[in-house]
């Protein structure tokens, strides 16, 4: 229920984009997160969500505890606030015509601020024959929010969740 509603409330919420029907132009990031020669940007979608942490034992130390990322929470959205898809665990990005794109982190950035960082990422997958279908790299850059909260996690929060707010551009490329 309470998935639920926050996705309603998310997709409640104005979103802007800068690609529908114009060319997209490749954000500047550092040259690490900059995506392979050859791929060109083809869509650029703004997300607004949540980013999912877990309180859970660390592996190598029982009695210490820590938020851990489970997965984020997004919905992406175009120039003209129409939703466009939507970003979840794996980490995968499906768009509307049910198109996905499974990444893998291959370059971060801490991004200014303090806020979760921009990253690189390469497809590890992808499925359907829409939109997202022949997506090669996603970069996540412009990001606010996202991060673990700053409050250590402790043995009676075990498997509490918190879900922290974050807005991101996602720049995808074939």
């Amino acid at each position: 229920m309470k998935s639920i509603l926050a996705f309603a409330v998310l997709t409640a919420l104005p979103c802007v984009d800068a690609s529908a029907g114009d060319a997209v132009t490749p954000p500047e990031v550092p040259a690490a997160l900059r995506a392979p020669a050859g791929q060109t940007v083809f869509l650029e979608a703004f997300a607004k969500g949540v980013q999912i942490y877990e309180c859970v034992a660390k592996g190598d130390q029982p009695a210490t505890y820590e938020w851990k990322l489970t997965a984020p929470e997004a919905v992406l959205a175009d120039a003209s606030g129409k939703t466009i898809g939507k970003h979840f665990a794996g980490p995968t990005w499906e768009a509307g015509d049910g198109s996905s794109v499974v990444g893998e982190v291959k370059a971060r950035d801490p991004g200014p601020g303090s806020s979760i960082p921009w990253l690189l990422l390469t497809a590890k997958s992808t499925s359907g024959n829409g939109l997202l279908s022949t997506t090669k790299s996603v970069q996540r850059v412009d990001t606010v929010g996202g991060v673990a909260p700053a409050e250590l996690c402790n043995a009676t929060q075990v498997k509490q969740v918190a879900r922290i707010a974050y807005t991101a551009k996602y720049y995808f490329y074939r």
